[in-house]
Order: structure tokens, then sequence, then C-alpha cells
């Protein structure tokens, strides 16, 4: 199993000035899967980040690096793109992105053409000579981003990437993303915002408090909650009532409740030989955001952002 492992994690802890900042972090990562760690800020994600990548050293617990037991021994095989993002202004983007794959290896030259053919593949084709100050904050991220990758990392660590980017960046990011995944690269990224986790991710760790609170795919956070039934029927009452659970509640005409654990067929049968006169019936199967206040809590999804979707898909 440990060679089917980009990353494994176990009983992580650290503190710092004596206050708890990660608690006990199990994790593993499929070598290959786009994996995302889940949680408010504040909630020991970077630590977790850093830990991981052997940049900070765990007070407990041991982690496997790409089959490294000292992480930094597989560090030219890593990309890492940190929260704080930094570039050169004065380098233009074609020796950005050059310089920050020289840092892991990779000769100028061949990180130079790499950049020409990562930014005309992107349509960015007329930024290659523009300077990186002249850039706006989104399109600087994505230089960065290019930087990233552009020694082609058999691991890619993104800490919270999608922060600041507008909706086009945003789409151009999970794009590559679901690039690098296709062409066998592992993809860990950490984020605050629910939609981008969910559409990208096929396992999510969920992490509140410095504490893993779930660790597995996203379908299984899913299926912790029950599917919700909205059905809405042409007569108000008759013996179909007795197919609806106890806490089914009533609200514009419209019944909600958890579908039953007999599934639909016996309440369509039921609500069918009651005469309710079935107008609408649909089942809603509860998103990740309602799986992560169930796992995590209401206090820790306030700090999550989930309102909106800038890329306007549903999540």
């Amino acid at each position: 199993m440990a060679a089917e492992l980009a990353i494994e994690a176990r009983g992580l802890l650290k503190s710092f000035d004596g206050k708890p900042a990660v608690r006990g972090i199990d994790i593993a990562v499929p070598t290959g899967s786009i994996y995302g760690i889940l949680g408010p800020n504040g909630a020991g994600k970077t630590t977790t980040l850093r830990m991981l990548l052997g940049i900070i050293e765990p007070d407990q617990g041991t982690r496997t690096l790409l089959g490294h037991e000292r992480p930094l021994e597989a560090a030219k095989m890593v990309g890492y793109l940190p929260e704080e993002r930094g570039l050169y202004p004065a380098m233009t983007t074609r020796e950005a992105i050059a310089f920050m794959g020289a840092l892991r290896g990779l000769p100028l030259e061949v990180g130079r053409k790499r950049a020409d053919i990562l930014l005309g593949d992107n349509g960015l084709g007329d930024y290659v000579d523009k300077p990186v100050k002249s850039l706006s904050k989104g399109m600087a991220q994505t230089i960065q981003l290019f930087g990233t990758i552009v020694h082609k990392p058999k691991l890619v660590v993104l800490d919270e990437p999608f922060s600041g980017l507008d909706a086009i960046n945003q789409g151009r990011l999970e794009h590559l993303i679901r690039d690098e995944a296709a062409a066998g690269t592992t993809v860990i990224f950490s984020t605050h915002v629910i939609h981008h986790a969910e559409r990208l991710c096929e396992r999510v760790a969920i992490i509140a408090g410095g504490q893993i609170r779930f660790e597995g795919l996203v379908a299984e956070a899913r299926d912790r909650l029950a599917p919700q039934v909205r059905l809405r029927t042409r007569t108000a009452d008759g013996p179909w009532r007795g197919a609806l659970p106890a806490d089914a509640q009533l609200r514009d005409g419209v019944w909600d409740f958890d579908l039953p654990k007999g599934g639909v067929e016996p309440l369509l049968k039921a609500l069918i030989d009651g005469g309710a006169g079935v107008e609408e019936l649909s089942i809603e199967r509860p998103g990740l955001h309602d799986a992560f206040v169930a796992i995590a809590g209401e206090d820790a999804a306030r700090g999550m952002d989930d309102d909106t979707d800038p890329l306007g898909e549903a999540a």
C-alpha cells in the first residue's frame, strides 16, 4: 500500500510557543490523485503542509513523501506554491518561470523553453517578455504556478492557490490542476473554499482546530448525510401521510425530509396507493458543504467560503 501513496503521515503534532497548532494528523494521499485539505483559516492547513514537505519538523509523528522518510530528500521532485507569493518584479515571465525551475535543478535553457510552451498553451504567449511588475496580481500568481510545475514534479503542493484569483484565473488554475493529475502527477492543495474541493478532489481531509475530523473520498463524506426529498402533492392529507417520516416539514406546500432507509420505491408506492396526487418529487444528494457542517460543526463552517461560485458552476 505504501508504494501507492505519494504522502503518508501518522500522528503529526506541532506546537508553537506551547500552543498546539496541529494535533494528531493522519493523512494518506494516493499517487496520481487530486487531494484537498479543507478547513477554515487558522485550522492548521499550512502547518500540516509544511510538515509534510519537511519545511518544519513535527514535534511527534512520522511522514513519508514520495517514498522518503526525510521529505527534503525528495525536494527536486516536488513543486510547492506557498500561500505567501513572491516573484522578482524586474524579471520577465519567461525568466521568472525558468528561475523557479532552476531552484529545483532544472537547467535554465530548458526552463525557458518550457516556459514558452506553458505560456503559449495557456493563451499567454504575448506575456513571454513582459516584466512581472507589469502583471496583475492574478496573472502574477498564474506565472508563479507555472514556475511551480515547470520542472515536471511528481508531486505538486499548493497552499490556498485560489486566493485572490478572479473567475478567469480560477478556471485556468482548475484546468491546470486537472491536466497535471491526468499526466500522473499527484496534486495536494489546501483551501477554505468548499466548491473548489468538491469540484476537483477525489479525496479530502477535513481539518478544524488542528485535528482531522474526516479523511477519505468526497463521496464518503457526502454519504454521511441522507439524501433530501422534496415532495409536493395535490391532496393535503390522506393515508399517504403515514409514509412520511415523523420529522417531515411542510413549507409553502412542499414537504422536506430525509429519504427513508427503504429507498424511494416504497415511498412512491405509498404515495400513489394513498391518493396523494404527486405533483413534484425530487431527491437531492447533500453537498460537501452540508457534509462539512455535519463533520466539523457550524463554528468551523462559518470560517469557510461557500456562498458564491465565481465559475458559475454547481458545486
